[in-house]
């Protein structure tokens, strides 16, 4: 194994003595994560490892239905980049809409409100730390890229993948995935992935990160880690992009008619 598997191969290199310090830092503790994970290094994980993704599939379709009436404003929801600009090395365009229900740093009751049985489902997810409704429209590419740090897990709930599938894809490493409605996805976001819709219609997942199951102590270091991010620059200024938008939206409730349980 090199400085990082080359499938975590970071898209650029660092520039200067500082970056290239931090980066190796970096690149340091993930070994030490990937070390300490109950589950192993893969980059997609078995769901049955995780006993209550079988809730989350036995109860997809009560997580549909409320998506289906978010899915009437699609054009009104917040693209990704303009949550989080940190994303527009990615995306720049508005094919990729989000309606986040939790995040580190964010307040999303508003939405979460409206998706009771989604929250519900939420809650029996051990470490959930960041969940929102990923909405991918027709021709939307996600080019190659890798996630921040390898202290997380994704799970993609697929709720809505439109035909034909194969035209539909994650790439994960070396490894090629269609989405099945209902059928949970779980993999490490550190390892350079990329997403294609080229269908005609909208694939949608219930995007969830969670912490990754590590051995003793580094578990509990691991969530001290990811409780801190919440004071991250980039995290705030996502948290109150977030809740700008929130309240713009919901000054048009009744219209909107979207229903408070």
């Amino acid at each position: 194994m090199s400085t990082l598997d080359d499938r975590r191969l970071r898209m650029k290199p660092a520039r200067g003595a500082l970056e290239r310090t931090v980066r190796a830092a970096g690149d340091w503790i993930e070994r030490q994560v990937a070390r300490a994970s109950v589950f192993g290094d893969p980059c997609v994980y078995d769901p049955r490892l995780f006993p209550w993704t079988s809730g989350l599939e036995a109860e997809w379709r009560a997580i549909r239905g409320e998506l289906d009436r978010v899915m009437e404003f699609r054009e009104d929801l917040p693209s990704f980049q303009d949550v989080l600009p940190a994303v527009r090395a990615i995306t720049a365009d508005p094919l990729w809409k989000t309606y986040f229900l939790m995040g580190i740093g964010m307040d999303c009751v508003e939405n979460a409100r409206r998706c009771p049985q989604t929250m519900r489902l939420l809650r029996t997810i051990p470490g959930v730390k960041t969940a929102f409704f990923s909405i991918l429209s027709p021709g939307k590419h996600i080019p190659p890229h890798r996630g921040a740090y390898n202290g997380i897990l994704r799970l993609h709930l697929p709720l809505l993948v439109p035909e034909p599938r194969e035209s539909c894809w994650i790439r994960i490493g070396a490894e090629v995935h269609h989405w099945t409605e209902g059928r949970c996805l779980i993999f490490d976001d550190t390892f350079n992935h990329e997403v294609r819709n080229d269908t005609s219609g909208y694939r949608v997942v219930l995007f969830v990160d969670f912490a990754r199951p590590l051995k003793s102590p580094f578990h509990r270091i691991n969530e001290t880690f990811l409780n801190m991010a919440a004071f991250a620059p980039f995290l705030r200024e996502a948290g109150a992009r977030q809740r700008t938008w929130e309240e713009a939206f919901y000054r048009g409730e009744v219209r909107k008619g979207l229903p408070v349980d």
